[in-house]
């Protein structure tokens, strides 16, 4: 079972859903159960690809993707999601390139200790993103004015409080209704 509730396959979608599920189909061709969790209303389906590929995958990001990755694999520690902490810390790991640097970043990380491995505006990002995961209601001027005295531009800021927003977002879709990883294919990198 990959979900608490139904999820209806592509053989049994009504047309509406298929729409929703071609516009949800991976680089690889499949619907990864993120998306197909959704089946019973195609419109949340919908909703949750834009608000994902414009969060992660837009061209105009300038966050440097391995970054992007290493930000949704830390809310994903921090909410204790497995689901999307295996896709995101797989892409993150492949981005690196360095499977020494990336064993460092990974146990910084479970570790909730950043700071053991990076340092400036990387380090200022994963503090806000673990006040804002942790503490949304305790975030203030400060906490921004913090990453702009690291060097973080505004347009980058924004980006990450999108990524952090979204992780958010989808952890609590993904625990709250026990959606796992089988069947899927993990991580968006895994066939390059």
């Amino acid at each position: 079972m990959s979900a608490w509730i139904e999820m209806i396959s592509d053989e049994d979608a009504g047309d509406k859903l298929k729409e929703a599920l071609d516009f949800a189909r991976t680089p690889h061709g499949t619907v990864d159960n993120v998306m197909r969790v959704h089946s019973l209303r195609p419109q949340t389906m919908n909703g949750h690809v834009v608000l994902y590929r414009a969060c992660l995958h837009d061209d105009s990001n300038t966050i440097p993707m391995w970054f992007q990755e290493v930000i949704s694999s830390y809310v994903s520690v921090l909410n204790n999601c497995p689901y999307s902490y295996a896709n995101h810390w797989s892409n993150a790991r492949h981005l690196m390139g360095d499977e020494e640097k990336a064993d460092r970043v990974e146990a910084a990380l479970n570790a909730h200790q950043p700071e053991d491995v990076f340092d400036g505006q990387h380090l200022a990002l994963l503090q806000y993103t673990e006040k804002l995961t942790r503490n949304p209601g305790r975030m203030e001027k400060a906490d921004v004015d913090a990453l702009k005295a690291a060097g973080v531009p505004d347009g980058e800021i924004l980006e990450a409080n999108q990524i952090i927003g979204y992780f958010n977002y989808v952890n609590r879709l993904l625990n709250g209704l026990g959606v796992t990883t089988d069947g899927d294919t993990v991580g968006y990198y895994a066939k390059d």
